[in-house]
């Protein structure tokens, strides 16, 4: 097993993830694949399962939450199409990894976790990181970010949602500048399709990437707990 100091074969199966899972792959982005390769995930990962830090696949980090697999966290950053002037809304912080690589994209990110315990522990990571244009909030994501810490805009550039929703929430529609961009897993079931819309004026416009898994969002405009 990988110990927390062990760089070498971090470093090894690092450039393995990002040459097999990414590059080969479609995660083209070079400003992603940067991200990718400076962001340690193994900081993120339980130390019961940090040798697996790098492997193409999901992985728990307690309260019935997972890390998403590398791949995913890549397609869907990439999908967002973050850049440094854009304010990101992230529902589900988890363990902080998806955050951590917003971070570096984003003037700033503003992430929810339902699980205090989970926040804390992202906090605590990002803090060690030196990564400092985060706030966190601990509540119901499907209800969106506090309207009384909104940002001076009052809106948001990018939303993502690393929790699957029946439907994307009214709360997280609204606050979305025209021509921001909302990423989700949507569906009822097990499997559901990684959704993309794209605010104009008073409509969406979806496309549907690929279908995917994710924990469900437990919410008011969520799944019931």
């Amino acid at each position: 097993m990988f110990g927390r100091d062990n760089k070498s074969q971090f470093t090894a199966a690092k450039e393995h993830m990002l040459r097999r899972d990414l590059k080969g792959r479609d995660i083209r982005d070079p400003r992603v694949l940067a991200v990718m390769t400076k962001v340690p995930r193994e900081e993120f990962v339980p130390e019961s399962h940090r040798d697996q830090a790098y492997s193409d696949g999901p992985l728990p980090i307690g309260m019935d939450q997972t890390i998403s697999q590398p791949y995913i966290v890549a397609l869907m950053t990439q999908e967002l199409r973050v850049n440094n002037d854009c304010e990101v809304l992230e529902i589900g912080t988890g363990s902080g990894y998806q955050t951590a690589v917003l971070s570096k994209l984003a003037k700033k990110v503003y992430t929810v976790e339902r699980f205090a315990e989970l926040s804390q522990s992202a906090q605590a990571v990002l803090t060690r990181l030196g990564i400092g244009n985060v706030e966190f909030y601990v509540g119901d994501g499907s209800a969106g970010w506090p309207a009384s810490r909104l940002p001076s805009s009052g809106c948001f550039d990018r939303i993502m949602l690393t929790a699957a929703v029946p439907q994307i929430p009214k709360p997280l529609t609204e606050p979305l500048v025209d021509g921001g961009i909302i990423i989700a897993p949507v569906g009822y079931s097990g499997v559901q399709e990684l959704i993309i819309c794209e605010k104009k004026v008073d409509r969406f416009i979806e496309r549907a990437i690929c279908d995917v898994r994710f924990v469900k969002l437990r919410g008011k405009y969520g799944f019931e707990s």
